[in-house]
């Protein structure tokens, strides 16, 4: 399958649909997970995927019992797909937004655990200058944050950072110490004096991306430092349901010392060792340098940018 047509007529046959159906597939682990979110049948979602195929002349999705993964050529199609996807989603909204006022609307993706009092303040005055501006926060894992902004679905998004995309932009917003904390229920809880030792053996909750090659590298360096072993009984994305897990006496799991504080002063959490020299993390604001914004939006993101730069790093630092 390298029979590639001719841009002019790919530019003339290509059907959105076809793009439309792909990115969902690879957004998938399967032809029927894909077909449930897309509200087909599987039938249609496979003869959706051959036709695309048959159009670009490469095969797009490597498929077979059990395995269920993108070619190097659908992984630039989902690249570009996501790209166009997100000029037309945007259109309406270009459209809407021509008036003497500043109106429109703005879509931010957050990570969960995002607590910043500079945000909060940034927030509170685009609302008093821009009351008719409208907002909605989407609470994504990170990867998602920095997808949706490449795909141009949200404004800009404020999350933890990985591996640099070359295509966006990226500013550093705060930073973070994580601790390692335990629930009432916990043999743990309520002790004092203990050392990374006393965490031996001890069983885990943790986000998703608490692995050696993700984003919260440091956090799972913490937990083999103190040798807790390969039990992770629970994981999220969402800082909420992590604590929930650790309240509730599953495991010890890792939150921001700062975010945590309120829990350990209500004696809901414990702070467990390392008490010295918590690994620190860095949260990003990140936004697409070739997104075209309406003018809430550039309003938002200039005046968040502006604040960071005005702002010294120790005031951007949360203990």
């Amino acid at each position: 399958m390298d029979d590639s047509p001719r841009p002019e007529r790919m530019m003339r046959d290509l059907d959105w649909n076809l793009l439309r159906s792909f990115v969902v597939l690879a957004q998938s682990r399967s032809i029927t997970e894909a077909a449930h979110k897309l509200r087909l049948t599987q039938p249609s979602v496979s003869a959706a995927l051959k036709r695309l195929e048959d159009r670009v002349g490469k095969r797009l999705i490597d498929r077979k019992p059990g395995h269920f993964q993108l070619t190097q050529a659908g992984e630039v199609l989902y690249r570009e797909a996501m790209d166009i996807q997100g000029s037309i989603l945007r259109l309406s909204t270009l459209m809407r937004d021509m008036t003497d006022e500043v109106t429109g609307h703005v879509r931010v993706a957050l990570a969960s655990h995002v607590v910043c009092p500079l945000f909060d303040a940034v927030l509170a005055e685009h609302h008093a200058g821009h009351p008719r501006a409208t907002l909605d926060i989407d609470v994504l894992s990170s990867a998602e944050a920095v997808d949706s902004v490449s795909g141009r679905f949200s404004s800009f998004a404020i999350c933890l950072v990985n591996r640099r995309d070359p295509k966006l932009e990226y500013r550093r917003l705060y930073r973070e110490f994580f601790g390692l904390f335990c629930g009432p229920p916990h043999p743990l809880f309520g002790q004092r004096h203990l050392t990374r030792a006393d965490l031996a053996g001890q069983s885990a909750v943790s986000f998703d991306t608490d692995r050696l090659q993700d984003a919260l590298k440091p956090v799972a360096v913490m937990r083999a430092e103190a040798d807790m072993g390969e039990l992770v009984v629970g994981t999220s994305s969402h800082l909420e349901e992590v604590r929930r897990m650790i309240i509730a006496g599953l495991g010890i799991g890792p939150l921001p010392v700062h975010v945590a504080k309120r829990d350990v002063e209500d004696d809901l959490l414990w702070q467990l060792p390392p008490y010295d020299q918590p690994p620190a993390i860095d949260v990003h604001v990140v936004w697409n340098p070739k997104a075209t914004l309406n003018r809430a939006e550039q309003s938002l993101l200039d005046r968040l940018l502006a604040r960071i730069e005005a702002t010294p790093m120790e005031e951007r630092t949360y203990r």
